[in-house]
């Protein structure tokens, strides 16, 4: 058994702001180095958590010789190539989503790691959530019988100012837009709690914000990603959904609060779950929800919890303790098998968007 787990990271967005402080709250952790594009953010993320080493170079980080686990931090453009390389050098993976560009490089990277004797997630944090594991077992016991129907609203205005910069997060071409960013959550949390299928699917993109500053061009730039996704889906196997549907709408430019909620509706009533995991039961022929006591998971201090980083620091002692015990698996863990389902689902929702029909899978 390892004694302490080190841990190298790979951008420093959602990793310096909530990656690394869960992690850093684990006793047998510890973050030995950091690599950005720009080596001044990675030498700014060292130095506000005391990591000796940084560098503007991803290889250097996964080949350190302390390094156990690689959390992958980037624009999805870098994750096939970032998750094969660490994997050739025998260390744990921790990728985030979307898993990949599309679905030849996911099987190439989910091939890879099934050929390795190392721990390959990918981060759908949602997944630890206390609420949600609650809700997934009524759900699985038949609280509310068979699903007929599932819905997902989520909506942030994160994107809606119009002078906010141009970013990789504009460019479908490494990755951005909502699609792959909010939406392969969703499809990841529709797969795992209703252990079913997505077989379906019908999709519209919208870009509203459709230009916005290159700050190092100094001038105006396309946008081409989506701030806007909305699925029609079908759902298959399993003993929930039969013959269930579910629709998903998306939006980073609708006012006025966060929203993240996910409704199941079934035979025998229907079930709510917010965005920290609060739960919502209404049977059959009530008019009303009734709240069911739930654990709500502890927070980062300095940011706003909208879930992910209490998922986050739910799931960092999960971690540290499968690799420190020799674990290539967590229970509730998102697989690369698990990212590469969501990445089917992903690519066929693209296709429909361009041919404006429904692409079966």
């Amino acid at each position: 058994m390892k004694d302490k787990v080190k841990i190298g990271i790979i951008g420093t967005g959602f990793a310096r702001r909530v990656q690394i402080p869960a992690f850093l709250a684990c006793a047998d952790a510890e973050v030995v180095s950091i690599a950005s594009g720009s080596r001044s953010n990675a030498e700014k993320t060292a130095r506000e958590f005391n990591v000796a080493h940084f560098t503007d170079d991803w290889r250097e980080t996964i080949d350190h010789a302390e390094v156990d686990l690689i959390c992958i931090t980037t624009p999805p453009i870098f994750h096939r190539e970032m998750t094969v390389y660490a994997l050739e050098r025998d260390k744990h993976v921790l990728c985030e989503k979307p898993m990949a560009m599309n679905v030849s490089e996911a099987v190439e990277m989910t091939e890879k790691a099934a050929a390795k004797n190392v721990l390959a997630l990918i981060d759908h944090e949602l997944r630890f959530q206390s609420g949600r594991q609650k809700a997934r077992k009524m759900l699985q016991n038949g609280d509310i019988g068979e699903i007929i129907h599932a819905k997902y609203n989520f909506r942030n205005a994160s994107r809606s100012d119009v002078n906010s910069a141009w970013n990789w997060w504009s460019d479908k071409e490494q990755g951005g837009g909502a699609l792959g960013a909010i939406t392969s959550h969703i499809i990841d949390s529709f797969r795992w709690f209703l252990s079913a299928e997505i077989s379906s699917v019908f999709c519209q993109l919208q870009t509203h914000v459709k230009e916005r500053r290159d700050e190092n061009l100094n001038k105006m730039r396309e946008v081409t990603s989506d701030d806007e996704s909305n699925l029609i889906v079908r759902f298959t196997g399993g003993d929930l959904v039969k013959d269930a549907t579910g629709i998903i709408s998306v939006s980073m430019v609708e006012y006025p609060n966060y929203h993240n909620l996910i409704e199941f509706f079934g035979t025998k009533g229907a079930l709510r779950v917010g965005y920290k995991g609060e739960i919502f039961l209404a049977k059959q022929n009530e008019s009303d929800y009734t709240e069911i006591e739930t654990e709500i998971g502890a927070a980062l201090s300095d940011i706003f919890d909208s879930g992910f980083p209490s998922g986050f620091t739910a799931f960092a002692p999960k971690i540290i303790e499968a690799i420190k015990t020799g674990k290539t698996e967590i229970e509730h863990a998102a697989t690369f098998a698990d990212g590469l389902k969501v990445q089917e689902v992903l690519d066929a929702a693209r296709q429909s968007d361009k041919t404006g029909a429904a692409v079966n899978l």
